[in-house]
């Protein structure tokens, strides 16, 4: 196994994509590793959440992108009913903004989707043994480039769901809040992008990959 002095893996994982070719090359890699046991796939983020609690497993392997909850509102779930669990969190944008609050955030490993499998398979047994991995390229992202202004995870979901075109008051339906929560959140959020207008927000945050679900193979 690479990382020679490491102890030798005994972990159960959750493969959580909502494409199953991915879920199945995550797994393919997983497996390689001597010792990593796969107890459940999920689907979509609710799924994940729920068997996360179910399971607890030792680590999550967690697509940024799905339906129904998305990576770092997934993350904070995770923390909270599972603390132990170690996290490894794909993504396919390169939004420095995004990425900055993967890494604020906490997460233990990061990596692009399009990125070298061996990068995985040589990282499991340093984040459960409790280090942090982040890809090379994302790494050389992150030192490059200026930071996009940084959403909170409902912030983002707040984005996502302004456009689908729904109106303050059926988001705060959704999402089980108040009116007033969701018009706090939206003036953050445009404050926070500088933008004046639906149309510049939307706009924005396509151009920065904020939205989430644009996160595709």
């Amino acid at each position: 196994m690479a990382h020679d002095g490491l102890p030798k893996v005994s972990a159960t994982a959750i493969v959580a994509d909502d494409h199953k070719l991915l879920r199945d090359g995550i797994k393919q890699i997983l497996q390689s590793v001597d010792g990593i046991s796969i107890v459940a796939e999920a689907q979509d983020g609710l799924e994940a959440i729920s068997l996360v609690r179910q399971h607890k497993p030792d680590l999550l392997t967690l697509d940024m992108a799905m339906p129904y909850a998305q990576g770092l509102e997934i993350y904070e779930e995770v923390r909270r009913w599972s603390p132990e669990t170690r996290v490894i969190v794909f993504t396919g944008l390169t939004s420095l903004g995004l990425l900055s609050e993967l890494v604020t955030a906490g997460v233990d490993g990061l990596f692009a989707k399009r990125g070298d499998p061996d990068e995985l398979k040589d990282s499991v047994s340093v984040i459960l043994s409790g280090g942090k991995v982040i890809a090379p390229e994302i790494v050389t992202l992150l030192e490059e480039g200026t930071p996009a202004s940084s959403l909170t995870a409902r912030e983002r979901q707040i984005l996502s769901l302004v456009a689908t075109g729904l109106s303050n008051k059926e988001i705060a339906a959704r999402l089980g809040v108040s009116l007033k929560t969701v018009d706090n959140h939206r003036t953050n959020l445009m404050r926070k992008l500088d933008v004046h207008s639906i149309a510049e927000l939307l706009t924005y945050a396509l151009r920065e990959g904020l939205l989430e679900g644009s996160d595709q193979l």
